[in-house]
């Protein structure tokens, strides 16, 4: 083992078996990787080199090898080799993860000691990685799937990376929440759900009013500053929906999601508070959509027989009835934000945006204080007859929808794109649809006009009648909006509300974004790993 100087963690260079042959194995622990290479020359289908980053590294073993193993030279056949296995993440095509391990032998005991030392006193140092969580399953959730992908996939995962659990099935709509608010919650390093989106809200709904309560913050003011929630949540999908884990990870996969529980990723996240009259109603962390997506989402409601298709029976029932909604929006621009909503520049890994946004936030704290900085704020008001208003924490990317609602959206930047789409054909409507799904600017239409925001606040037009008291009359008049269009066939006046797949009762509402209000079990979509891999094994070759 060389001690390099400075102080500064060994580097551990040693002739290991693996397989059928002697490789060279290194562990630098000051640049932070594992890496093997075959000594051969290329020229005899050697020279391959691989590389792990000892972050990645989930657990190493003691192994015993079978006989076939054991012949890996011929002056090794007399001896008994000591064998171990690292265990590691194995990153695949589309920000696929799988659990990889490679075996590595020795004759010589002090040797072996020495690699097994090293390598578990690495793994202790990591020191965000979670050691006890609390499970929650929801057994109902999409196709009745969830405990048996947690059983099979993911308690296996767990076990080898030794993380102790304690796990709840939940029973009834809101279980979880109601569980997090009489738990211990600190003698747990993070919350892990099982299920869709749904389930993911409610556990999140939990952990902040959980948060608030314990310190004192009145969560029925809208002006409340909220307290951050350090303990974080852990999503493993297996819901109809699983949009949440597709932006923060890029792929709805639960070995995938388990992985980035185990290594310790942490990935702060936008919440959205929703208030109406200074009651609060919701959180949201990805869609609040009114007009089109909320009246999908009523619809869809009452066909849960159907399962997932419902939402495809839905949308086509809502895209040809085209109703449009008349009403006020009124805003405050998000000026702390360094991005735009136009921008091509997506949220990714280590994002440079999210990053100084949450620090220029800060300082304006800071310099105006924040029960002032909003009365201060200039609000932005607009009037008009919409088909959809859509607000977004992200980009609400999913396998159908890869760019999602607004591609440039940033998962912890303390703001939100505002996207309104004004009364158009039904032609205009359907283009706007499709650009969701190719690569085109989705808001290059003269119907359509985005904001990235801090607050907004939403009335109808009916409710807004209501409060000026006006005549049974004129009630009856302006239900005729919706009478008066050729597809409509109803006389309702007023959307829902799609707040991440639930409905909302009222249609007028208030919202603000609280920057990085949660934390994730994730590290955001890496920009590109075949990349990334190239570069490190680059790397290693010069130091090697």
């Amino acid at each position: 083992m060389e001690e390099l100087p400075g102080g500064r963690r060994p580097r551990l260079v040693s002739t290991l078996g693996l397989g059928q042959r002697s490789w060279e194995v290194t562990l630098d622990a000051e640049r932070g990787w594992l890496a093997w290479r075959d000594p051969r020359p290329p020229r005899r289908r050697g020279g391959e080199n691989y590389v792990v980053p000892t972050s990645e590294i989930i657990a190493v073993e003691e192994t015993e090898l079978n006989e076939k193993q054991r012949n890996i030279g011929r002056w090794q056949k007399m001896a008994k080799p000591h064998a171990f296995t690292v265990y590691y993440v194995k990153k695949d095509r589309n920000h696929r993860w799988r659990c990889g391990d490679v075996t590595f032998s020795c004759v010589d005991e002090y040797l072996y000691d020495q690699w097994m030392q090293a390598l578990k006193q690495l793994l202790e140092m990591q020191r965000s990685r979670p050691k006890h969580l609390l499970v929650y399953i929801n057994p109902y959730g999409g196709k009745r799937q969830g405990k048996r992908i947690y059983e099979q996939k993911v308690a296996p995962l767990f076990s080898l990376a030794s993380i102790s659990t304690d796990v709840v099935i939940t029973e009834y709509a809101n279980h979880a929440k109601d569980n997090l608010f009489e738990v211990n919650i600190n003698k747990y390093d993070g919350v892990v759900c099982v299920g869709g989106d749904g389930m993911f809200s409610e556990v999140m709904h939990g952990l902040i009013g959980r948060m608030q309560k314990d310190s004192g913050i009145d969560q029925n003011n809208p002006k409340a500053p909220l307290v951050q929630c350090n303990i974080r949540i852990g999503i493993i999908p297996a819901g109809s929906t699983d949009c949440i884990c597709y932006s923060t990870v890029g792929i709805s996969d639960p070995v995938t999601s388990a992985l980035h529980i185990i290594v310790g990723d942490c990935q702060p996240l936008d919440v959205s508070s929703v208030h109406h009259n200074n009651t609060f109603l919701k959180y949201s962390v990805s869609l609040l959509g009114y007009g089109f997506y909320g009246d999908t989402l009523k619809d869809s409601e009452k066909k849960r027989w159907m399962g997932p298709m419902r939402y495809d029976y839905s949308g086509l029932k809502t895209f040809l009835s085209h109703h449009y909604y008349e009403g006020t929006i009124s805003f405050q621009r998000a000026k702390h934000t360094l991005g735009s909503p136009r921008d091509k520049d997506s949220c990714r890994t280590g994002c440079y945006i999210c990053k100084k946004s949450e620090q220029q936030l800060a300082e304006q704290h800071k310099e105006r204080g924040l029960k002032h900085e909003e009365d201060e704020e200039e609000w932005k008001v607009i009037k008009g007859k919409f088909l959809a208003i859509n607000s977004v924490n992200m980009s609400c990317s999913c396998p159908r929808s890869p760019k999602g609602l607004s591609p440039a959206a940033h998962l912890a930047d303390g703001s939100a794109d505002l996207i309104l789409v004004r009364k158009c054909s039904r032609l205009d409507f359907l283009r706007y649809l499709v650009r969701h799904r190719n690569q085109h600017d989705q808001f290059d239409f003269s119907f359509v006009d985005v904001y990235r925001v801090k607050s907004f606040q939403f009335t109808s037009k009916l409710s807004e009648d209501n409060e000026s008291n006006v005549t049974v009359i004129g009630k009856k008049r302006f239900g005729q909006f919706c009478r008066d269009h050729p597809a409509c066939c109803c006389n309702i006046a007023n959307s829902t509300w799609n707040c991440d797949g639930e409905t909302l009762d009222s249609s007028a509402i208030e919202v603000r974004v609280h920057c990085q209000l949660m934390k994730l079990f994730a590290r955001g979509i890496e920009k590109n790993c075949n990349d990334e891999a190239a570069y490190s094994q680059s790397s290693v070759e010069q130091s090697l």
